[in-house]
């Protein structure tokens, strides 16, 4: 009520009805103007539409469940089933995991020469997740974060929302998609608080070596940053080589370890992940605590699937495992050995993951401006889609999943060769 009795509808005595608004006017935030993917923006910018008589092959999808050919085992299976049917797991659980689902991971993880415990374990939603609350944890806005280009996008994407500086360092297609070292020190300045390290790599099907990790551990320890570790991809490696979970490898560099059971295990819907933290000199007391702070926000990852993340870490075969690598060399080297003939092509054969990274060398197809002009046209004409280079920050490739039927990836390539003969140069430009 006013002084003299009335009532002030729209605002009080001292005239804040003066800045009520008029009309509707509701604006969304910066952070949601800014949060950005590339892989999409690139892809909605190219308005690509397959061609309507030739069924769609979609070497794009990350996804290794979407063709059929490759299932969760049993075994997984029927640990979710009986997760699902104990009512102990329809509640909350903590909200950085139930202790059996951080134990679980602490003893998987300790078999490959970890030493862990199931308080250096935090549950979160899927992979994705994880980097985001790992970028998060240790930037604040105006500060940087190296990660390596090519790259996984969603460290770009969680960069650009929360004002985190992204700073790409190069890998090198000539060497087997090692970092480049010098290139990586260069970009380390005051602001600098941790590097990103993928592998095995999204997108190139890179493994580093023992050596070649170490080199980037002594980089860091060089400047006193912490290392965060997707390895989502871990020991999906063919024949021939050999995996090295970083951690293991540091002596004094604190690691921040990210994992899921979305690729290996196949169930990437379930959306269920982990942070690990290795920390020998605790050096990450505080960011121990403040992970456990912002796993308040989602308030706890999907309980069915932690109920049965024991079973599943415990009682998956060993031969399944096996298996899907098989499946990922046999087709990986049936897409090498095609695209290899086809000149203007240049793949890079993988040595684990799901994917390949396939150069194309333009001056055979001067038609084409860049390499997002000849991605589009091999959709529009031969309706093959492999992901534009340029979402992982590398014109001028193509990335192919070698998650399809062995078939498929033999008609993708024949469609492919046929692309590329129609459009090659007979005089290519220098």
């Amino acid at each position: 009520m006013s002084a003299n009795g009335q009532s002030v509808a729209n605002g009080n005595a001292n005239g804040c009805a003066k800045s009520a608004r008029r009309e509707w006017r509701v604006e969304v935030s910066r952070r949601a103007r800014q949060t950005c993917n590339p892989l999409r923006e690139i892809i909605e910018f190219m308005n690509i539409k397959p061609n309507p008589d030739k069924s769609l092959i979609p070497l794009s999808i990350g996804d290794p469940t979407v063709f059929g050919n490759m299932k969760a085992c049993q075994e997984i299976q029927d640990a979710v089933t009986r997760a699902a049917a104990d009512h102990a797991n329809n509640g909350y659980s903590q909200i950085i995991g139930s202790q059996a689902a951080r134990e679980a991971v602490a003893n998987y993880m300790n078999r490959s020469q970890h030493s862990i415990t199931a308080d250096d374990v935090i549950i979160v939603n899927g992979c994705s997740s994880a980097a985001e609350m790992a970028l998060v944890v240790l930037a604040n806005p105006g500060q940087n974060v190296l990660c390596p280009s090519p790259g996984y996008t969603v460290f770009r994407t969680v960069s650009q929302a929360h004002d985190i500086e992204f700073r790409p360092y190069n890998l090198l297609p000539d060497q087997r998609w090692e970092a480049d070292l010098q290139h990586m020190e260069s970009l380390i300045d005051e602001n600098t608080v941790a590097i990103v390290v993928i592998n095995p790599s999204n997108p190139c099907g890179s493994v580093f070596s023992r050596s070649h990790l170490e080199a980037v551990i002594a980089l860091a320890e060089k400047h006193c940053l912490p290392i965060i570790a997707d390895e989502i991809y871990e020991h999906i490696v063919f024949n021939g080589k050999k995996y090295y979970s970083l951690a293991p490898l540091s002596k004094n560099v604190p690691v921040i370890q990210l994992g899921a059971i979305s690729k290996r295990f196949l169930a990437p819907g379930w959306r269920l992940g982990w942070i690990i933290l290795h920390d020998r000199n605790d050096i990450l007391k505080e960011v121990r605590g403040n992970l456990a702070k912002l796993s308040g926000v989602p308030l706890c990852p999907n309980t069915i699937v932690q109920g049965a993340l024991p079973a599943i870490l415990k009682n998956t075969p060993q031969s399944f495992y096996d298996d899907i690598n098989l499946q990922l060399q046999a087709t990986a080297n049936i897409a090498f050995e095609l695209l290899s003939q086809i000149e203007g092509m240049k793949p890079v054969m993988p040595d684990g993951a799901m994917y390949m990274m396939v150069g194309v060398d333009l001056k055979h197809f001067p038609k084409f401006k860049d390499g997002l002009a000849f991605v589009k046209a091999l959709v529009e004409e031969e309706s093959v889609f492999g992901l534009p280079g340029d979402c992982f920050g590398l014109p001028n490739f193509i990335r192919i999943v070698i998650t399809i039927p062995e078939e498929k990836m033999r008609e993708a390539c024949t469609r492919i060769e046929k692309f590329c003969t129609t459009h090659r140069s007979v005089n290519p430009r220098d």
